[in-house]
This record gives C-alpha cells, sequence and structure tokens, in this order.
C-alpha cells in the first residue's frame, strides 16, 4: 500500500508544472476570446454547428454551459448546442499535454470530436429546420454562463490545476490499487476492452456532469485501460455541467432527455464503428 500511496504521489507531483502551464494558456485564451466567442456563436445562425464545434475544441471554462444558455434562450439551434456538447474536450486536453501525449493522438481525438460534431449538428438542424424556422428568442438567461473562472488569469489556472490534479491522483490511485490486487486484464475485462460494449460504458462515464468524467476517461485510455474507440465514446458524451445547467434552465423534460440520449446515442455510435474500423483493419 506504501508503494502505491509513493508512486501515486511523485507521479501526480511530476505532471503538476506541465498540467499548470497547460491550464494556463487555455485560461489565457479563455479570459482574452470568451466574450468573441459567444458573440460568434451566437450570431453564426445556420453555420452554428461549423462555428460550435470549431469552437468547443478549445477547453474554455464554462463554453458548454454558456452554449446551454444561448440554447435555452433560443439564440442557437439545438444542432449547434449538439455540436459544442459532441467538440467539448473538458479537461482531455490540457491532461494529455501535460502527459506529452503523442501530438498525433490528440489531432486524432481533436479531429473526430470536431466532424462529429459538426455533422450531426447539421443533420439535426436540416431534420428540424421546419420547426425551428419561428422560434421566439428569450434573453433572460444569456448573461448566466455559471463560469467560476473570474479570479485572474494566474489563480484560476491555478485553481484548476489544483482540481485537476486531485482528480488524476484520485484515480491514479485507485487504478494503481486495482492493477496491483487485480491485475491490468481485469481491469480491461470491467470496461470490456476489445469489446463493442465498450463505447456504451464508456459514454455513460462520460455523461457525468462533472469534469471528472474527461479525467477518468483520459487516465483510463493513457494506462492502456481502454482502447481508442472506447476513448472517443467517452470523450464525445463529455460535456463537463452543462447538461446539469441544461435541465436546471430548460423547464422542458422531454427535451432535455431527447437531448442526453442523442448525446449519448452519437457517443456510443462513432465509439462503435470506431472499434469495428479497428477490428477489421
Amino acid at each position: 500500500m506504501k508503494e502505491i500511496i509513493v508512486d501515486t504521489l511523485l507521479d501526480s507531483v511530476k505532471l503538476l508544472p506541465f498540467l499548470f502551464l497547460a491550464f494556463f494558456i487555455i485560461e489565457f485564451i479563455e479570459h482574452k476570446f470568451s466574450k468573441e466567442a459567444k458573440k460568434i456563436v451566437g450570431k453564426s445562425g445556420k453555420f452554428g454547428p461549423l462555428v460550435g464545434s470549431l469552437l468547443g475544441l478549445f477547453p474554455q471554462c464554462g463554453f458548454s454551459v454558456m452554449a446551454t444558455n444561448l440554447y435555452t434562450t433560443r439564440i442557437i439551434t439545438l444542432g449547434t448546442l449538439i455540436a459544442i456538447y459532441l467538440s467539448t474536450s473538458d479537461e482531455m486536453l490540457a491532461i494529455m499535454l501535460s502527459n506529452n501525449t503523442d501530438i498525433s493522438v490528440i489531432l486524432q481525438l481533436l479531429g473526430i470530436k470536431f466532424f462529429v460534431g459538426m455533422f450531426f449538428g447539421f443533420l439535426i438542424d436540416f431534420v428540424l429546420r421546419k420547426s425551428t424556422k419561428n422560434q421566439k428568442l428569450d434573453y433572460h438567461l444569456c448573461k448566466e454562463d455559471h463560469c467560476h473562472c473570474k479570479d485572474g488569469l494566474l489563480l484560476s489556472s491555478l485553481k484548476h490545476t489544483l482540481n485537476t490534479i486531485l482528480f488524476i491522483m484520485v484515480a491514479t490511485f485507485l487504478l494503481n490499487l486495482v492493477i496491483y490486487y487485480v491485475g491490468e486484464d481485469s481491469i480491461s475485462k470491467v470496461f470490456l476492452k476489445d469489446s463493442l460494449l465498450a463505447p456504451f460504458i464508456a459514454s455513460v462515464v462520460g455523461l457525468i456532469p462533472n469534469c471528472a468524467s474527461s479525467v477518468v476517461i483520459t487516465q483510463l485510455y493513457l494506462d492502456g485501460a481502454i482502447s481508442f474507440g472506447t476513448t472517443v465514446a467517452g470523450l464525445l458524451t463529455g460535456s463537463g455541467v452543462a447538461l446539469l445547467v441544461l435541465f436546471k434552465s430548460n423547464k422542458n423534460l422531454k427535451e432535455n432527455l431527447t437531448i442526453l440520449f442523442t448525446v449519448y446515442g452519437i457517443g456510443a455510435g462513432v465509439g462503435v464503428v470506431i472499434e469495428l474500423f479497428q477490428l477489421l483493419f
């Protein structure tokens, strides 16, 4: 047990400077361009899914939450909202950068999330084009972005770093504990690695309304416990606390559930397709 705790602490401490640097850069982008991003996505019109998917790739604090409020007030379309949910990376990018992950892997993940978000966003808007033509705007929620990153660049970067490193430490400790007492093969079996059912499990984990979901999915992938397709499935459904805000702000429960299951279905489905492609080729 002592060895597991020491290894967990050492692994986590090594990540701290790199994680802080990654968050500092991300926070700089957030503080400089969040207002502009809100204006751009709000005025994107029929090109919303394209713009939303592109902006969603940058892990800005509260961007998916902001998009939720823009949708609740009907400033953006459902397709744009779904596109942003699917493309949002949450903590994945910072963790992978701090772990010195191969840039080609990061670009593949971001590319898939971008194209999946854009494609299904446009598809949803096309299917619903008639029902959304005369929808009314309601601006009363527009100023609520539920973002806690207003403490200054340095302090907010430090807070994000400490919060994330805490999740990483817990995830790493539990993973090391299970590996030591159970074995890595058993972990893979729990997540059904190399099985077509694995993306369905990962997509459920991704829906957890907290950055912990993206941390767990990313760490499991980096430790080799889950496959690339399963990782994609989990990261596609991970939009941070946005879904929680959706159920709080949008009073239409049926619509909220439809959005939830749509995101889940797309995430799991794309994960299965990637798994099949890897098995066949």
